[in-house]
């Protein structure tokens, strides 16, 4: 019974996690039938902004590049939409059009990157050596840069094609090659502040004032930090079921998901609920990833990998596009894979999952919470 016990508060923990980044895949493919597979990029993107922040040596270098970042990027998004595209409307030729706006763009940006480099260059100094940053203040600058990271990928790899007609599939790939650069641009990064491509989170995190010394209650080992997680993991998705069944927004959102054009007949501005979307599903990515990184210490530029296929597991046994059932799956595959552990060995633990996946998938293709798939056109 103990080592019952045992294994399901191990499994609760981790099935939050799971389950966060699991409704980021949700919320996505909801709105646009489509699976976003850089999803997992965006997670370790939000594992390594929460490690930078956390750690005293490093964190100088993160809120340098923030006070950098953003108001460049702001001033970027005004060109963009100020200057770029009513110029380039002018251009009669679609083709020609595209040339000359990609042109454009790519010398901007690099403009707006030197003088970014070096501004960073005059403000890093100004900071101490060592910087101690609140571990609540650490999660919200993972979950800022999350959803930043995947407005991006709308604008980048999925508006281009959505306005030109392209299938699902071909934004499924262009995901795919989104998720490559972000990996690539990561080992970099490690690289370049750490020397390697793997760090670790200081094992004496306190959210709250509750730290990471374990409670014994007889046989049982119960980790505070990991209840902290729960509870962090309970309220935001709480707070994403009342936005979307209870707000103005929300409403918008399942008008899109169930019809783009009657919503966009009906008044609702499509492009900024893909926009908000996009940063609610990234924000919870980022969320998710440095809960995992404070859960299990080691971070690296490939760990989304292993838990992209598990976030891909949830949200087709509990039902693509349902955020009860991608909530649902994740505690089902961290409760099958605690198991697996502890009973068959870590070897078994991705198998017996997937035949699960096998399983629900004859039984019932649209999973728990899902609908038959209906007509989106």
């Amino acid at each position: 019974m103990d080592l019952f016990l045992q294994q399901n508060i191990n499994a609760i923990s981790l099935g939050a996690i799971y389950a966060l980044f699991a409704l980021g895949y949700a919320m996505v493919f909801s709105i646009l039938g489509v699976l976003n597979l850089a999803h997992s990029a965006i997670f370790m993107w939000g594992a390594f902004v929460g490690l930078l922040a956390l750690d005293i040596e490093k964190a100088p270098i993160l809120l340098s590049f923030l006070i950098v970042a953003i108001p460049l990027t702001g001033i970027g998004l005004v060109a963009e939409y100020k200057v770029i595209q009513p110029a380039m409307r002018r251009v009669k030729i679609s083709a020609l059009r595209q040339l000359v706006a990609l042109i454009v763009r790519i010398i901007w940006i690099t403009i707006l990157a030197l003088i970014g480099r070096e501004i960073f260059a005059q403000i890093l100094p100004l900071f101490p050596e060592t910087l101690t940053i609140n571990p609540l203040l650490a999660l919200l600058l993972a979950c800022f840069a999350g959803g930043v990271l995947s407005i991006a990928l709308e604008f980048t790899a999925f508006r281009p094609l959505r306005e030109r007609n392209a299938d699902r599939l071909a934004q499924l790939i262009s995901s795919i090659g989104a998720a490559l650069v972000l990996v690539n641009v990561a080992q970099f990064a490690f690289q370049g502040v750490y020397g390697r491509t793997e760090a670790y989170y200081p094992r004496d995190i306190s959210f709250l004032g509750i730290g990471t010394d374990p409670i014994l209650l007889g046989e049982l080992r119960i980790v505070p930090i990991r209840m902290v997680i729960l509870v962090i993991a309970l309220v935001l998705m709480i707070i994403l079921q009342y936005l979307v069944q209870r707000t103005e927004i929300g409403q918008q959102m399942r008008a899109v998901a169930f019809n783009e054009r009657i919503a966009s007949l009906l008044g609702v501005d499509v492009s900024r609920v893909y926009i908000i979307t996009f940063f609610l599903a990234g924000a919870f990515g980022g969320i998710a990833g440095m809960l995992f990184g404070v859960t299990f210490l080691a971070v690296t530029p490939f760990v989304g990998e292993s838990i992209a296929l598990v976030g891909l597991t949830a949200i087709v046994l509990g039902g693509l596009g349902s955020i009860q059932g991608a909530l649902v799956g994740g505690f089902i595959v961290a409760l099958i894979q605690t198991y697996s552990v502890a009973f068959g060995g870590s070897s078994y633990r991705d198998a017996i999952v997937f035949v699960l996946l096998f399983i629900m998938l004859l039984i019932r293709p649209q999973g728990l919470f899902g609908q038959p798939e209906q007509n989106r056109a």
